[in-house]
Formats: C-alpha cells, structure tokens, sequence
C-alpha cells in the first residue's frame, strides 16, 4: 500500500489511531534535521533553518510522490520526517544526499538526513502509524503517531549506519519554497509552542496523549487558537526581507539567482497591489488565496504526540503549561513549550492556478527548537521529574 488514510478534523481524528494506516516494513521513514540549531538561532539565522527544513518537505514530496496520492511529510521547524512509500527508498536517498549537500554549501548549515526502514522499527517493537492532514486538491501535511516516529529520528541523531553522506544532485521542488510574508504577532497575547511524547510506548502511550490533546482543547479549542487567525488581517509587506530574497536566490538552480530575486519582487509587490485595492488578476483571488494561507498551515500536527503552534492569552498558556507539568509529573508524559513574539511562516507554492499551496509555520526565534530542547533535558532524566520550562 502506497496511500494514507485522510483526516480532515485534526481536534476530532488526529489522536485516534483508528483513523491512522500501520506501516507494513515495506516502508521507511525519512529523516533530517538541522546541525548546530543553538549557534544559528544565537546567530539570529532562525528563518534560515526554518527554510532549510521547509526545503525538505518540497524536494521529498517530490522524489518519493505517487500521484495522486499525496507524501506524508511533516516540517518540524528546523528539519522534517516523511513516511517513503514502498518501492521509493532509492528516491528519497538521492533527494536526502542532494538536501544535505546544498544546504551545507550553499547556506553553510549542516543538515543530517537518514533513512529508517520501518522493518528495522518493526523487529523492536516500535510502531509507526502515518495519515494525511488533507484539505483538497493534493495539499496534505503528514501526521505520525507511535513511538517508532521519535526512536527513528534519534537513531539518525546516533547511528551513523542509518544516516546519508552529503553528494550534489538535483533538486526539484526546492524553488517552490519562499519565506517572503512578515512574522505574525499574536492576536490573542503569546505564541505558545507545545511538543507532547508519550512515556510508554503501544496503546496506552496513544491514550494518554489523546487524553492530554483533549484536555488542551478544552483549556482553548485549538481551531480557535489559530495563530495565523482566518488569514484576514495578513499583509505581505513590500519589499520582502533581503534575508528571504537572497534565500530564494540560492534556491533555484545554478544561475538563476538574479532572475528568482526579480521574480520574487514582481510577485509581491503584485500581491501587495491587489489586496490593497481588493482586485483579482484573472482567476486569482488574493483574498481567498490569503483566507487559505492561513487554513493551510500546519499549526497543528502529530509525529508520536502532538506538536502544537497556538495564539493564546496569558492566562490560557500557564493552563496549557500547568495540565503538562501535572501529566509529566505523573510520569505519563514528557514535553517542551516555548513562548514566542511572533508566528514565523515559510510557504511552499506550486501551481497556484490548481490551488497546489501549504504553509509552515513556528514560533519565532525556532520556538519548535526550543521546546524541543527541554523535552530532550525531561527526557534525560526518569519520568516524573521535574524539569524548568522555559523563562516566559
């Protein structure tokens, strides 16, 4: 089987393994992940990462797809997994390779990629479950539960039988990733990153991540807690940054910097010129195109347990940070949380006349990063134990 089940109501389906397909071991999972996260974000290079693994995304989608089902591939703000579908590991090797060398040599950030087949998950009794976020016309984020999805990433981290060397090779789908759109600040107070994993693995790690899911959805419905909103108050400022232009520039093939940069100018001060008089150019509706930016983002996903970009009020934040620590402390789960100023959004635009576009987004200043720094520090140590969050 090559195909993902679909889920289409994330706060009703994406913790229900029912709703999610078992990968069989003619599957593999790949993996990549930025090198030297800590020094680049003291850098001040978080959109760089955040394009780097937005990258990922776009050049796998494109070597491992059967159209027309769409990849399992989710951004994980400074790197990305993807489910590889039989018959496609060759593929996704060679895209892997080919990541990994020009983001090293054009950008000057390592990026570690790997390949995990699920046989190898399977034999240890790690599970795998993989569905599709979908919302029409091929535009689908991967969703991931089992602990098999956490062991494959850390097994790259460790082993260096599992990872890919860096080798040039071509790229394609890398020039439909841009990062042009402003960060957002929050409507609502603070932008609260919340990553979730289970302490125990099989079914009762499952039921106890869908128990903290749905105990977050009370605190604030997280549809509601959109961080984007409804795409409304979005304004695409002109010029874009000259950080995300020269991102572009080195994102095309050979040659063609200068051509992408004029492109990129064009586009947006075109955007800019029709949202500003409420004009459409043919059949491009850039009000639509904008209400569906902000649905099309991936702020709510699942790799083993939630992983979650939420605008929240003060209030609901120390809730949400509150019901963690109890769970944790209960020894049911670990979990990082970061505050965050802003929304950061990386977009991958194909064909836009087939309304082919998804959009990531991340806490400004790598706020997945940093939660994912104290859920690696609570994971250090036995379940239970009390770790410092993060300084609001």
């Amino acid at each position: 089987m090559g195909y993902l089940p679909a889920i289409h109501d994330f706060a009703a389906e994406a913790a229900d393994p029912s709703r999610y397909a078992r990968l069989d071991g003619d599957w593999s999972l790949a993996v990549a992940d930025v090198v030297g996260s800590t020094r680049l974000a003291g850098e001040g290079r978080d959109r760089e990462v955040n394009f780097v693994a937005a990258a990922v995304v776009a050049v796998l989608s494109r070597a491992v797809a059967q159209p027309p089902h769409p990849v399992a591939c989710q951004f994980g703000g400074d790197g990305a997994i993807a489910a590889v579908p039989p018959g496609k590991a060759a593929a996704a090797r060679g895209a892997l390779a080919a990541l990994a060398h020009w983001s090293a040599e054009e950008l000057g950030i390592p990026l570690r990629v790997g390949l995990v087949p699920v046989a190898a998950l399977l034999a240890q009794g790690l599970e795998v479950m993989a569905a599709l976020h979908e919302f029409g016309n091929g535009n689908a984020f991967g969703l991931f539960l089992g602990s098999g999805v956490g062991e494959a990433d850390r097994w790259v981290k460790e082993e260096a039988r599992w990872r890919i060397d860096p080798a040039a090779g071509p790229l394609p789908g890398l020039e439909e990733v841009s990062c042009r759109w402003s960060p957002v600040p929050p409507r609502r107070g603070t932008v609260l990153c919340v990553i979730v994993d289970a302490v125990d693995p099989g079914p009762a790690g499952i039921a106890a991540l869908a128990g903290v899911q749905q105990a977050i959805e009370r605190i604030v419905p997280t549809a509601f807690a959109a961080p984007l909103g409804g795409g409304g108050t979005l304004r695409p400022g002109w010029p874009p940054d000259w950080r995300a232009l020269r991102l572009e520039a080195r994102g095309g093939r050979p040659g063609e910097g200068v051509r992408r940069v004029a492109a990129a100018l064009a586009k947006s001060a075109i955007l800019c010129l029709l949202l500003a008089l409420r004009l459409r150019l043919g059949t491009f509706d850039p009000q639509r195109y904008r209400r569906d930016l902000a649905t099309r983002s991936d702020f709510r996903k699942a790799a083993g347990g939630p992983r979650l970009v939420l605008d929240v009020t003060g209030a609901e934040a120390a809730e949400i940070e509150g019901l963690l620590a109890r769970s944790a402390a209960a020894g049911v789960i670990r979990y990082g949380t970061a505050r965050a100023e802003a929304t950061t959004i990386t977009c991958l635009v194909g064909d836009l006349a087939a309304d082919r576009h998804v959009h990531f987004v991340d806490g400004a200043a790598l706020g997945f990063w940093r939660a994912s720094v104290m859920l690696k520090a609570m994971k250090a140590v036995p379940a239970g134990t009390p770790v410092p969050a993060e300084a609001p």
